[in-house]
């Protein structure tokens, strides 16, 4: 599921992609979980190939030494990896007329993707956490926790390699909407006048805003097509809402750091550091008055997008740096601060399409 305290999450399966986790082993004080991802072409989908990949998989597991452990490399590596790989694929793929800003919205769907597949590793590596959320009524925690971050995995996988990218984007979507009704609508009527409840509430929302619009642009063959156009308009409303309520948060809480206000600060090595939550507010009033009034909606979405993004270049990596074994406090914070970026810039995206 996706963070409260720490930041955790879930997605789809690709067609190219499989990611799974081969062991999950309980010592006294370590949780060792070795896990694997790799692309396999269908020409490849061969019984002997993949029996073969399987037992060199457990081999490598079981020849690891007992004081390994992939708590807190696994998520590093899984975000560094999928980011230059996705960026990468991104680019390559982009029309020969486009210019740098317009490959920066392609790259949207990569600071989703990324995320989602972190998110999922984190379900692997404390599962404990992120069974703590879940509602207590809702029975065999420990299975939700496992089948939401492998789907969160593959679904990752999915967008990055572009394979079955719109389907993944779709349930991540969903997924973000039922974590809404079953977990954050709930918090929010029980705690009204929690900040942080309505933060993640409306954080959730905004993330699948921006999932639901990149999904928006895959349903060519839908048989109903007017959800193409649909989506993307209840969408931006809702993060055009969110936009408001997150510009006065940053009015009134100017101290707070740029992106998502939940508690994390600006640092005090940030020259002005108790005044970014000024620009920030104004910024998301702006654009989100041209997503209401429907005026230059892909300027003001891609504006958004660029401001969060560089927020999480100058802000949020040198926490990162500062808190590299806490993965709450540093990976998350960056991962967290992107997916808004992506969700942005999925956005801009679907908002430069024309409408049917």
């Amino acid at each position: 599921m996706l963070r409260q305290t720490p930041r955790l999450a879930a997605g789809e399966m690709s067609g190219a992609g499989w990611t799974g986790v081969l062991c999950h082993v309980r010592t006294t004080e370590r949780v060792h979980c070795t896990w694997f991802s790799y692309s396999i072409v269908h020409d490849m989908m061969k019984p002997n190939m993949l029996i073969t990949t399987l037992s060199l998989s457990f081999l490598a597991t079981f020849i690891l030494p007992i004081w390994f452990s992939w708590d807190p490399l696994l998520p590093y590596f899984t975000a560094a990896f999928l980011l230059v790989l996705g960026v990468s694929i991104a680019i390559k793929k982009a029309p020969p007329q486009a210019n740098w800003l317009d490959k920066i919205v392609l790259c949207g769907p990569v600071f989703i993707a990324m995320p989602m597949a972190v998110f999922g590793t984190q379900h692997f590596l404390f599962p404990d956490g992120v069974g703590r959320i879940i509602p207590p009524w809702i029975p065999a925690h420990l299975f939700w926790v496992y089948f939401v971050g492998t789907c969160l995995m593959l679904g990752g996988l999915s967008i990055v390699f572009q394979k079955y990218a719109g389907l993944s984007a779709a349930l991540f979507g969903i997924m973000l909407l039922w974590f809404e009704a079953l977990m954050h609508i709930p918090q929010v009527v029980a705690a009204a006048h929690n900040n942080l409840a309505w933060a993640i509430a409306l954080r959730d929302l905004s993330f699948s805003c921006g999932a639901l619009s990149f999904a928006a642009m895959h349903v060519d063959d839908c048989p109903i097509n007017k959800m193409r156009w649909i989506i993307p308009l209840v969408a931006r409303m809702v993060f055009a809402i969110v936009l408001i309520v997150w510009a006065v948060e940053y009015f009134l809480h100017p101290e707070l750091l740029p992106g998502v206000p939940l508690r994390q600060v600006t640092p005090s090595f940030v020259p002005g550091h108790l005044l970014w939550g000024y620009p920030t507010s104004v910024v998301y009033a702006v654009a989100a008055v041209c997503m209401l009034i429907k005026r230059r909606v892909h300027l003001a979405a891609t504006l958004v997008g660029l401001f969060v993004l560089l927020s999480t270049i100058l802000f949020c990596i040198p926490i990162m740096v500062q808190n590299g074994s806490n993965i709450g406090a540093g990976l998350n914070v960056v991962v967290d601060t992107l997916l808004l970026s992506g969700a942005a810039l999925c956005l801009a995206g679907r908002c430069a399409q024309p409408e049917e």
